[in-house]
């Protein structure tokens, strides 16, 4: 059957086809999985490494789990196997080992079986086990997914192989039902076409843009982990690109479809959709982590709602506070936790900053840098590199951004400054008993040039005891003291700068 090649709208023809992928003859498995196979197969027992571990390793990835399947019952699993845990009713036993690999700590082993109906469009009603690995692969999603290899020879019902090295997502058996018992292998087949650079099966696919609206029985939290999962994948843009095709977009993020085909203005030659996807796409990329990546796929999402007007001079004012409110209102009812909501709705709101030289101050980016936080700015720059690149620009990072990057380190980088000292002049006036005027200031200069070339006096016992000293010399004296901490400190900050401006070539 062809395979459908999704369009993509940004000028990549389609989803890259992976070079043939040359299965290898043995499966080079990890002692740890080999030991709990052959402790089954010396009870008598069949034992086979199945679904995405088999996947990942003929496709020579590392698995992130290993999953055994067997005929053997859960009960004689946990009696072959006492250091184990079941608490499900599915037939699944975590054999536990003592290796330091976190995907060997637990080999999953389950019983072959057979599931009824799916009511809930989640869970099977009931689940029998069966002696056959024929019937166990028979329940399973995808058919790279419905292999198993008991160390010497490959069971493939379905031609798992096959579309292993045709790239190519097709579902076991019929497609409805296989979405039918649970929507969110939706979700699961385009992560997997955009993680493996694989394509959907036209049956497949029509199956999918049939049942999307399946997706409104799967519980929230599900999706938003699927997604999660599909936004770290290496071509994100094109699964979500996949979604909107499919008609699966508006059950997730509706927010996000409302961009397609929305004109912007004579600053843009893609539409906010365009925009926001090619966004996305640099942002990873660059390998920007998922909360950057998640801000620079949604920080336009804002646009539609706030446009007025039409043709080159329409206008979005407002539309990054409109966005950061749709942005947080769409990840909570994805259930992303609210470190993560509250972080990328901050950039999704700020990222409409100004970086004009002549116009930005070191005062604007001081209240930038305390409204968005010191920990965040990293990743807002980010964001707006993703913002240029994703309105067609070359240049991710212009000479204006780079003086901003500077001024940002240059202010966060500075030496220690008067407001960090452990001693201001109302105590200094306290401890020495004297009145405001200038030999309160000439102590304070004095004592924060010894700061600058030894931080660790910075503690207000011992500036306290050097402060008496300094008040028995005289006027002059301290005088001449404030007047080398002036020079010595503004020197520090010509020498920082300098190293500052170099790194950023401005």
């Amino acid at each position: 059957m062809t395979a459908c090649v999704f369009k993509l709208i940004y000028m990549r023809e389609a989803i890259r086809m992976p070079e043939e992928i040359k299965i290898p003859e043995k499966i080079e498995a990890p002692q740890e999985v080999l030991n709990v196979m052959n402790a089954l197969k010396e009870r008598g027992f069949s034992a086979y490494i199945v679904g995405g571990c088999l996947r990942d390793a003929l496709l020579r990835r590392d698995p992130k789990d290993w999953d055994v399947a067997t005929d053997a019952k859960p009960e004689q699993i946990q009696e072959l196997f006492p250091d184990s845990v079941y608490e499900n009713e599915f037939g699944t036993v975590g054999v536990k080992t003592e290796s330091e690999d976190k995907a060997l700590k637990i080999i999953e082993v389950t019983t072959f079986r057979t599931e009824g109906e799916y009511s809930d469009k989640r869970h099977p009603d009931a689940v029998e086990f069966t002696d056959s690995i024929e019937q166990d692969l028979a329940r399973r999603d995808f058919t790279i997914n419905a292999m198993a290899w008991d160390g010497a020879h490959f069971v493939d019902p379905f031609g798992g192989r096959a579309d292993l090295n045709e790239g190519i997502i097709r579902t076991v058996g019929d497609p409805d039902r296989r979405f039918g018992e649970d929507a969110l292998r939706l979700m699961r087949a385009v992560r997997f076409s955009s993680d493996l650079s694989f394509t959907i099966e036209n049956g497949t696919s029509e199956a999918m843009r049939k049942n999307a609206r399946l997706l409104e029985f799967v519980a929230k939290e599900r999706i938003g982990d699927e997604f999660r999962r599909l936004i770290m994948t290496p071509s994100p843009d094109a699964g979500i690109e996949a979604m909107r095709e499919l008609k699966m977009l508006k059950h997730v993020l509706p927010e996000l479809e409302e961009g397609w085909g929305v004109e912007q203005n004579k600053h843009h030659i893609f539409t906010v959709w365009e925009h926001n996807i090619r966004a996305l796409r640099y942002a990873v990329e660059q390998k920007y982590p998922f909360e950057v990546r998640m801000a620079a796929l949604l920080h336009d999402v804002g646009k539609p709602r706030a446009k007025r007007g039409s043709g080159p001079d329409a206008t979005f004012w407002g539309h990054e506070v409109v966005g950061g409110r749709l942005a947080a209102e769409a990840l909570e009812r994805l259930h992303f936790s609210k470190k993560e909501i509250e972080k990328i709705a901050l950039l999704v709101r700020s990222h409409m900053f100004q970086y004009d030289p002549d116009v930005v101050t070191d005062a604007s980016v001081r209240r930038l840098i305390a409204k968005v936080g010191a920990e965040n700015m990293k990743e807002l720059i980010w964001v707006r590199e993703a913002d240029r690149v994703g309105s067609g620009v070359k240049k991710a990072v212009p000479y204006r951004l780079r003086h901003f990057m500077f001024k940002i380190e240059k202010l966060l980088t500075e030496s220690v400054s008067r407001k960090d000292m452990k001693i201001d002049g109302v105590v200094l006036m306290n401890t020495l008993g004297v009145a405001p005027g200038p030999r309160v200031g000439a102590i304070l200069e004095a004592l924060f040039e010894e700061i600058l070339d030894e931080p660790e006096k910075n503690d207000t016992e011992y500036l306290v005891r050097r402060a008496h000293e300094l008040n028995e010399l005289s006027d002059t004296e301290l005088a001449a003291l404030r007047q080398q901490a002036k020079e010595k400190y503004e020197a520090v900050l010509r020498e920082e700068e300098e190293a500052i401006k170099s790194k950023y070539q401005v």
